[in-house]
């Protein structure tokens, strides 16, 4: 059905069995995170939390929490929303079958956001920022967020709301040195919408007006981390989405959701910042304090019997992860029209999304050689690394499969046959002194590091190892040696004195023993590691900084290139300049285990 608020929304998942209700009290601080990571882990349903101390409003999350229910939350409109991002990359299709095609055109007036008339309607009280459920996440948090705002700007070029910007950007409302009450946290990372506007209201020397939207229909919130391309109002996907055109009025200027449930309105002023974070965020690190702009409150509205939407990031998988694979089924093979070549792409979701990208390209551009390497491999490599966000990457995987049978989506059989095929010598390409995402603490400085791109491609050069070679069980200095896959072993040290130049030395003469094992993984705890596919990948390449942490037996630079002419060494040892990993409270957890025991709200949820 299309919701035209979050409670109809709650009421029908939970009509559907896909709601539980909470009804004991809950602390906003880390006790509704805990319950939320708990259910979310156990696949559990979306949570309505009835009281939440020190708060007259109620709480909702998990709301996306599977994939299942995020489909079942759109079920109306997800597959004309398919059909309209296809008829995008194909606009023949609608003039050849104009009859197929005419509900999806009707979908699309729902684009069209609509302005209440002069009998505006106003939200049923103002309140104060302290008047929120407060939720403070994770212990060393800088005090309560907003995890799931629609951040909404307006280009001071061309105001209104066909040009404006709506994102998913973290609000910082207690803590650090913000005035309760009166100042706010704004974080934004790099390729949002929102600095398009700071930069055009500071060169303008007039604040920009910000008002953060929460709650509302889901299609709001969905809406928010769409990637659309710059220019495109969120509002318009919201409406088609939602079936339901979204809902606006002007007040002192600013725009106000007439849908949602809480609405903060506020200006930033050119150059005024202040220290905003840490917050436990989605790498499974706390991203650490930095200076952001501050958001001078204006008013702070609530609807009647509001709801407070919000979720719960840390180590992936969780509630963000569902906001990725809907997007996915959404746009299908929108990002690969966009880039010629380039047949398949996959934002490592277990790696946190930026630090890793695995991609399937073409190989057309000189059939007549005998001899097969990356040629336009490397133009579409460079190509996904001038793209939006996809420039955040870090890791760049990349192949081409003439039978497409291989897909990004299986993620050790995609490794398998790039390690299969990797010329160590000639495969690896380094960017360096470059950006790469601001949570990403593994490089030189805030949004600061370096890439690497692996092109492979060609005929298969070595059966990888499925047992741990001989030579790394007998090493001085480097122990407990695990298989984390077929050709990838973990180590672990435990002793800075034993430098990476000291495992180069002793593995020297191996090389040619060692031609089925082309990456050894250098990490604190190699059991862990090797333990599962997605502990490898997240010490892997959340922990690396590829210009200052990959190495090879046998390096060696060739005008300019680099290459090795044995196993290729990443260090993933926590270094310390890294953020702190998310860890979770034994009392909180032990505290909220009676909601779980019998006789608890969510007794029948599995642990």
């Amino acid at each position: 059905m299309n919701y035209s608020s979050l409670e109809q929304c709650l009421l029908d998942l939970e009509k559907n069995g896909h709601l539980i209700r909470i009804k004991e009290e809950v602390d906003p601080y880390l006790e509704m995170a805990a319950i939320h990571l708990r259910v979310f882990e156990a696949g559990g349903p979306a949570i309505l939390f009835e009281h939440v101390k020190g708060s007259k409003f109620r709480a909702a999350s998990n709301i996306f929490g599977t994939i299942d229910r995020s489909k079942f939350i759109f079920r109306k409109t997800f597959s004309q929303v398919q059909k309209l991002i296809q008829l995008k990359g194909n606009p023949m299709a609608a003039i050849k079958h104009p009859i197929d095609n005419f509900t999806t055109g009707l979908a699309a007036l729902k684009a069209l956001p609509l302005k209440n008339p002069i009998n505006k309607p106003i939200l049923h009280e103002e309140i104060k920022i302290s008047d929120l459920p407060l939720i403070q996440h994770w212990q060393k948090d800088g005090g309560a967020f907003v995890t799931l705002p629609q951040v909404y700007t307006e280009d001071s070029d061309a105001p209104g709301i066909m040009k404006s910007n709506v994102g998913m950007y973290r609000i910082q409302l207690t803590g650090n040195e913000y005035e309760l009450n009166k100042e706010i946290g704004l974080h934004y990372q790099l390729h949002r919408g929102i600095g398009v506007h700071q930069t055009k209201a500071n060169k303008k020397g007039i604040p920009l007006k910000v008002s953060c939207f929460v709650g509302g229909p889901p299609s709001h919130s969905l809406s928010a981390v769409m990637p659309l391309p710059e220019g495109i109002s969120e509002m318009t996907f919201a409406g088609v989405i939602g079936g339901r055109r979204f809902r606006y009025f002007y007040d002192d200027g600013f725009c106000i959701s007439s849908d949602a449930d809480f609405v903060i309105t506020g200006e930033v002023y050119p150059n005024e910042n202040k220290p905003e974070g840490p917050f436990g965020d989605h790498l499974g690190y706390y991203s650490l304090q930095h200076s952001f702009p501050v958001m001078k409150v204006h008013k702070v509205y609530a609807k009647k019997n509001a709801i407070w939407a919000f979720t719960v990031v840390g180590r992936p998988p969780q509630e963000d992860t569902s906001f990725g694979n809907l997007i996915h089924e959404l746009t299908g093979d929108a990002i690969p029209q966009e880039i010629p070549g380039l047949k398949e792409i996959n934002a490592v979701d277990a790696a946190g999304v930026h630090p890793l990208l695995i991609a399937i390209g073409s190989e057309r551009y000189t059939p007549y050689m005998q001899t097969k390497k990356p040629a336009e491999l490397l133009t579409i490599a460079n190509h996904i690394l001038g793209t939006g966000q996809l420039s955040l990457a870090k890791f760049l995987f990349i192949t081409a499969d003439e039978t497409n049978q291989l897909s990004t989506h299986h993620i050790q059989t995609y490794f398998e046959f790039v390690l299969e095929r990797i010329d160590l010598t000639r495969d690896v390409h380094f960017y360096t002194n470059t950006t790469i995402d601001t949570l990403d603490y593994s490089g030189t400085g805030l949004n600061a590091g370096s890439k690497v791109v692996f092109a492979a491609y060609g005929d298969k050069k070595r059966e990888l190892c499925k047992e741990v070679p001989q030579e790394l069980k007998e090493l001085r200095g480097f122990e407990n040696a695990q298989l984390c896959m077929p050709g990838v072993v973990a180590l672990q040290t435990g002793s800075n004195e034993f430098a990476i130049t000291h495992l180069q030395e002793q593995l020297m003469s191996h090389c040619s023993k060692l031609s089925s094992l082309p990456f050894i993984i250098i990490c604190d705890d190699a059991s862990f590691t090797a333990a599962t596919l997605n502990n490898f990948l997240w010490v892997t390449f959340t922990r690396c900084n590829p210009a200052n942490d990959i190495y090879g037996v046998g390096e060696f630079i060739e005008n300019k290139h680099w290459g090795c002419k044995g196993p290729l060494i990443i260090d993933a040892k926590i270094k310390p300049h890294h953020a702190p990993v998310l860890k979770k409270n034994a009392e909180v957890e032990k505290k909220i285990d009676k909601l779980f025991a019998k006789g608890g709200s969510l007794y029948g949820i599995k642990q």
